[in-house]
């Protein structure tokens, strides 16, 4: 069951310097995965950042890669929150176009998906959606009918629950 390729998501707190990013994606790259999603912000300590990276790939091949990852000089901390629970969010800014006629229809698909409408002109909306990446997909996929015009997305945040036995 080790050579199944599944979504990991490690979280790295890595010293806040340059360069820092370069090595630990060079570390990935060269071992010939593709990072879906990379996503580095400070943390409360402005001399640490966060880095969230998601990637697919089994288990065995991801246990190298994570524990090399912990022995980079700049990197302080890595977890594997793949097996654990943890938060996760993403957020995604997605112009539309809309006009007189679709912009009730669009407005009404953005209070489901709990979106906010955060820019808008005669011909389109921008729309600012949170949410995993199944929400997301979903809300794209609501809106790809009327025209999606431009997308950008963040990437993903998590953070491990702190809670992790049953409620």
């Amino acid at each position: 069951m080790d050579n199944v390729v599944q979504r990991h998501t490690i979280s790295a707190l890595v010293e806040n310097h340059f360069g820092v990013l370069c090595r630990v994606s060079g570390l990935f790259s060269s071992r010939g995965f593709n990072i879906d999603s990379l996503s580095v912000g400070e943390t409360e300590d402005p001399s640490v950042s966060r880095m969230t990276i998601v990637v697919k790939g089994d288990d065995r091949v991801l246990e190298q890669v994570n524990k090399q990852l912990g022995r980079l000089v700049d990197v302080i901390k890595v977890i594997d929150m793949t097996k654990g629970s943890f938060v996760e969010r993403e957020l995604a800014l997605i112009k539309v176009s809309a006009d007189k006629t679709t912009r009730s229809e669009i407005i009404q698909i953005a209070e489901v998906f709990r979106a906010k409408i955060v820019d808008l002109s005669p011909n389109s909306m921008t729309i600012e959606v949170t949410g995993n990446d199944d929400k997301i997909n979903a809300m794209v996929g609501m809106l790809n009918p009327f025209g999606i015009r431009e997308m950008a997305r963040t990437g993903v945040v998590a953070l491990l629950r702190e809670y992790q036995g049953e409620v």
